[in-house]
């Protein structure tokens, strides 16, 4: 049996463009100020979209996944945050429902991308807030654009990020392109760029229950210490913005 020479020419089209799976590189995209145009790539399951539960300002640790809201384990964290809420339904106190929220885990989405401009980087993943992908979920279901990651016809999406006039933090938003366009007019670089898409299974920090135990004792023993304490837990709970700095700060 002769070699497969489209196998061989996406691999080798994979380590100029793309890197292959198991290279360091940066797997992550964030949008910076201004315009940049991307492109959502199909998955072999059919979704592209990923969710996960984040843990962000727990004490000084870094954000890592939440055990319970994912994974359905044991979780130290999130049993002391239902906790907290039993006790504001009992007393009303403001503090008290400030750090149920500040300590519960907040929800982010994801998408493997191609940016366009920049595709010598390969696939990298978006993660972005409930609203965008509210967004996006709509363009797809909206009979004008359908499918927007078919690799024929799909919709590059054009991705503005920046504050609004008079606005205090930065906004998402996005838009599709009018016309359809291929992915790539190269099947092979196609075929690359879809091979190694990022493993989401790798991207995150992921705690057993007994290391969540750990941070969480710790968090609670700084309580001791009101500036530190102050600092931490208020630092990501102004909303979806302040989210998102937290994740790019995770990343």
């Amino acid at each position: 049996m002769g070699l497969n020479m489209d196998k061989i020419r996406a691999k080798y089209n994979a380590l100029k463009n793309g890197g292959a799976k198991g290279e360091t590189k940066n797997n992550f995209w964030k949008p910076q100020e201004g315009e940049q145009t991307i492109r959502i790539v199909p998955t072999p399951d059919g979704d592209p979209f990923r969710d996960y539960w984040f843990h962000y300002n727990v004490g000084k640790a870094m954000g890592f996944l939440s055990p319970k809201k994912n994974f359905g384990e044991e979780d130290p964290l999130n049993d002391f945050v239902r906790s907290l809420w039993s006790d504001y339904n009992q007393t009303q106190d403001e503090e008290t429902k400030k750090l149920a929220k500040d300590l519960s885990a907040k929800q982010r989405f994801f998408a493997p991308v191609l940016v366009r401009g920049e595709e010598d980087q390969g696939v990298r993943i978006w993660g972005f807030s409930k609203t965008v992908y509210e967004d996006i979920l709509g363009m797809i279901l909206d009979p004008d654009y359908g499918d927007i990651t078919d690799i024929d016809r799909g919709f590059d999406l054009k991705v503005t990020y920046g504050k609004p006039a008079g606005a205090q933090y930065p906004k998402t938003t996005i838009k599709a392109r009018r016309n359809p366009t291929p992915l790539s007019e190269d099947r092979n670089q196609v075929s690359a760029w879809l091979d190694n898409i990022p493993d989401y299974n790798t991207l995150f920090p992921r705690k057993t229950p007994q290391e969540v135990q750990v941070i969480l004792d710790e968090f609670l023993m700084a309580g001791s210490n009101p500036e530190e304490v102050s600092s931490e837990t208020t630092r990501y709970s102004n909303g979806a913005t302040d989210v998102d700095k937290a994740f790019d700060d995770l990343l």
